[in-house]
């Protein structure tokens, strides 16, 4: 059974940073696309970041660029996302989800993705 578990959440100030972890068990997370959602209560859920199986190409969404990072590192099995310059609508609790397709124009989730429980982001003004 593939149990996906995210951590490094919190609260933080306007400005401030956060990493983000992912990991995996049962499951070798090398052979993936990997990618961060979140999703805010009332809205949609946004896809945030991707990388794939190489590394070689990542996607960030707009409101993102150039703040946040994703990387992985396949022998920890773990994904990073280093969140900077943080802003109150980054507030949102934030998922993993393994076996995305991810191209450098966006991410897709599809039906046997395995997704974790989320981590809660907040941004204090």
């Amino acid at each position: 059974q593939v149990q996906v578990v995210e951590s490094g959440g919190g609260l933080v100030q306007a400005g401030g940073s956060l990493r983000l972890s992912c990991t995996a068990s049962g499951k070798k997370l090398a052979s993936y696309g990997l990618g961060w959602f979140r999703q805010a209560p009332g809205k949609e859920r946004e896809g945030v970041s991707c990388i794939n199986w190489t590394g070689g190409t990542t996607y960030y969404a707009y409101s993102v660029k150039g703040r946040f990072t994703i990387s992985r590192d396949n022998a920890k099995n773990t994904l990073y996302l280093q969140m900077d310059t943080l802003k109150p609508d980054d507030t949102s609790m934030y998922y993993c989800a393994v076996s995305v397709s991810c191209s450098d124009s966006g991410i897709y989730a599809p039906g046997n993705a395995y997704w974790g429980q989320g981590t809660q982001v907040t941004v204090s003004s």
